[in-house]
């Protein structure tokens, strides 16, 4: 909890003045009781009627001073909480973007919607009670037992013996209930992952009547959270009633002696008033405090479920972008070639990409996804890649903007190893369309100038044609101005997949990736694709992820992969002569053209 009060650095006013008031308000307080004795004492018994006025003016006087006083406290806590929780949500969400895939990959989706939403929320919760009670109910508490010594010693004394048996049953229970709040969470993120799930794949569950099974499952984790926080709040409402019995008992014991000390004549009727209303004071706080304890404990263990993300570093480092004409020392362990590296005649690279014995082990895996993968490729050139399902085809591409880093030998863009690019200069090299097609809610023009924020008009049109898009935008009402709803819902497959594709063309990159991103579509349109895509201006590399043969049979090379290795690597004639693994795929695609080999 500690580091996250760092964002409460901007709020410093707020969080001395909330309390100040609360403390001025809580002072207010303690006089009624006073007040109240002076009238019982000096007013009721001496049938003094104008005294008794005057002091009810001052009972009211003392009331709406502390109303001012809670109300203007209340202003600045609200202020402060609902600032830090800003501050917090706005760096949590900065930091997850920071991430690798990989740790992305290990937190879990619902996880981090559960601590950008559901913790915050109980972290500014607590951060505003502990600023407008953390310092008044103690104030209170012991500024009551101060009071009721300055009214009799012997009476006071049950106030000695009270409060440190509430002290031990309002801290006992937090102790016990802290650490099961957080199991709370725990579960309340294992019942938002499923839910997530259910709604994301909610067309497959209903597709295979699996909507019963789901429910059970949905049920059985929603059980266990509702138990779990039945047990804690069980646990949590002994607070109440244990502080009345101890805050009743010591009611009867101070209204038994008090009765004993008016009977000695040492203290007054009024006196005895006073003090039974100091311990109801006492009692009203501590019942506040103990809630404000269960509050406390709850924003505790969310704040330290915050913490844990934001102590989680990426495991990838980025060299930092740096003026033109400076030079960029490379991290050490990273090879980079400088200087001595033939060039091709026009002074470019004679490669663009290249696979230098590249093994990748995902964390956590027991074994590797790919092993030993090496291969070069000529800039302008189109790569196809193609293999069964789990041989490796996305983590291949993935390695090239860096998604992820190579466990073992290196990947290298234009003679340099990847690890030594600024994520800028990376990004703006490789241009990738994944495998799911991602589309964001807005107009089509705000989701195809993610590619490139300037994009004129000109380049917008001309993207959305090479990607075979152009035809069912002019056909929407407001063309590139049309709306999109959020993740693309109102487009099919196949439209989706052109914007993206269109998306990644707008900027230009020097080497595509469309990692089977054509697969909605139908083949004479993903053979336009392929042709409009050639027939650009530039010399742009393009790999081909894809598990059609025609997709990927006019590539310059292939890459056959199986089981993360490379099974056959060459043209699609040469691979159809020499690799049985292209053979099975491409003959199970074309079976009539297996009969004619025969």
């Amino acid at each position: 909890m500690r580091k996250l009060l760092a964002y409460l650095k901007d709020y410093k006013k707020e969080t001395v003045l909330a309390p100040l008031f609360k403390m001025l308000e809580a002072t207010f307080e303690l006089f009624v009781p006073l007040v109240m004795a002076a009238i019982i004492d000096q007013g009721i018994q001496g049938e003094n009627v104008p005294y008794v006025l005057r002091m009810g003016l001052l009972l009211i006087a003392l009331g709406i001073i502390g109303l001012v006083c809670s109300i203007t406290a209340q202003y600045f806590a609200a202020k402060a909480a609902v600032g830090f929780s800003t501050k917090l949500k706005h760096e949590l969400f900065a930091h997850i973007q920071s991430l690798s895939f990989t740790e992305i990959d290990t937190l879990g989706t619902s996880t981090m919607i559960t601590r950008m939403t559901s913790d915050v929320n109980q972290v500014q919760n607590g951060v505003n009670m502990v600023l407008r009670l953390f310092l008044r109910s103690p104030f209170i508490v012991f500024g009551a037992m101060i009071m009721a010594f300055t009214i009799d010693v012997k009476a006071a004394l049950t106030f000695v013996v009270t409060i440190p048996l509430l002290s031990i049953v309002v801290f006992g229970i937090m102790m016990i209930t802290m650490p099961m709040y957080k199991k709370v969470q725990a579960n309340l993120d294992k019942v938002l992952s499923s839910t997530r799930e259910n709604l994301t794949g909610a067309r497959v569950i209903r597709a295979f009547n699996k909507e019963k099974e789901e429910i059970e499952k949905f049920e059985e984790k929603n059980r266990t959270l509702a138990d779990m926080q039945l047990f804690v709040g069980k646990i949590s409402a002994l607070t109440n009633p244990v502080t009345y019995i101890i805050i009743n008992v010591a009611t009867i014991v101070l209204l038994y002696t008090g009765a004993i000390r008016v009977n000695e004549g040492s203290i007054t009727q009024g006196q005895v008033v006073a003090l039974v209303n100091y311990m109801s004071q006492i009692l009203i706080e501590l019942v506040k405090l103990a809630n404000l304890i269960i509050t406390i404990t709850k924003a505790l263990a969310c704040a330290n479920r915050i913490e844990n993300v934001l102590e989680l570093h990426s495991s990838m480092e980025w060299e930092q972008e740096v003026p033109a004409g400076n030079s960029v020392k490379p991290k050490s362990g990273v090879k980079a070639e400088e200087g001595s590296r033939e060039q091709s005649k026009n002074g470019m690279q004679d490669y663009v990409v290249e696979f230098d014995h590249v093994h990748l082990t995902y964390k956590g895996a027991g074994a590797e996804s790919l092993s030993d993968i090496d291969f070069k490729v000529k800039r302008g050139q189109t790569v196809g890649i193609i293999g069964g399902t789990g041989s490796g085809k996305s983590s291949l591409v993935n390695m090239i903007p860096r998604f992820y880093d190579a466990s073992g030998g290196s990947v290298r863009i234009d003679g340099k190893d990847v690890r030594s690019y600024s994520m800028e200069e990376l990004r703006q090299k490789v241009g990738v369309v994944l495998q799911k097609a991602v589309l964001f809610q807005g107009t089509i023009r705000d989701n195809l100038r993610w590619g490139k924020k300037d994009a004129t008009e000109e380049e917008l049109w001309q993207a959305v044609e090479t990607a075979q898009a152009k035809e069912f935008i002019e056909q929407k009402t407001g063309k590139l101005d049309a709306q999109i709803a959020q993740a693309g819902r109102n487009l099919s497959g196949g439209q989706k997949q052109r914007l993206t594709i269109a998306r990644a063309l707008v900027g230009k990159p020097e080497i595509l990736i469309l990692d089977d991103s054509a697969s909605a579509l139908d083949y004479a349109t993903d053979a336009a694709l392929r042709k409009a895509i050639r027939n650009m201006d530039g010399d742009m590399t393009v790999f081909i992820v894809s598990q059609r043969a025609s997709s990927i049979q006019y590539a310059d090379q292939i890459i056959v992969l199986d089981d993360g290795e490379i099974a056959g690597l060459g043209t699609h004639e040469e691979l159809l002569t020499d690799c049985k693994v292209y053979q099975e795929i491409y003959y199970s695609q074309y079976p009539d053209r297996a009969e004619t080999k025969k």
